[in-house]
């Protein structure tokens, strides 16, 4: 195996794990708040795709385009909003988490090996300091931000599912 087969299978098993917490969810749910002040689901995934959207071409890979103003609807000052006419229904998020999927497999397989150990972009350096840590983030943020989806589903009364 090589370490482009284990980011890879970071993030296939990370994307896995988060499909399958949004699996029975319904558009409503995704605006349910774990707790006063945290952030709803429906955000969370705009944050994620931006955020993929953004570690994928800050290493110089191809990526869709993001529809207009999608990154902007998702930032920090639009977490506050429970407007449903603001962000996405589900199956047209989770069609844009396959892209941004799609996207981060192939930026594994365009990462020639020696590259992997590059630097990082520098505006992500503090967090991620090489092309492999970039890579691999794009997995692990999804399973951080599906950890927090498994509170929304406990207060929804849904089961736990790992």
């Amino acid at each position: 195996m090589t370490a482009k087969d284990v980011i890879r299978q970071v993030i296939e098993s990370c994307y896995m794990i988060t499909r399958e917490y949004l699996g029975d969810l319904q558009d409503k749910d995704l605006l349910v708040r774990p707790v006063p002040g945290a952030n709803h689901i429906a955000w969370q995934l705009g944050h994620l795709i931006s955020g993929s959207h953004m570690m994928l071409t800050a290493i110089g890979r191809q990526v869709p385009a993001l529809p207009p103003n999608f990154a902007e609807a998702h930032t920090k000052e639009t977490s506050t909003s429970d407007d449903a006419a603001k962000f996405l229904k589900k199956n047209d998020y989770v069609a844009w988490m396959d892209k941004m999927r799609a996207a981060s497999l192939a930026a594994v397989d365009a990462t020639p090996e020696a590259d992997l150990d590059r630097p990082g972009p520098e505006s992500m350096r503090d967090y991620a300091p090489t092309v492999t840590a970039v890579l691999t983030i794009l997995g692990t943020h999804l399973l951080m931000h599906a950890g927090q989806f498994a509170l929304v589903r406990r207060k929804l009364g849904k089961p736990p599912l790992f």
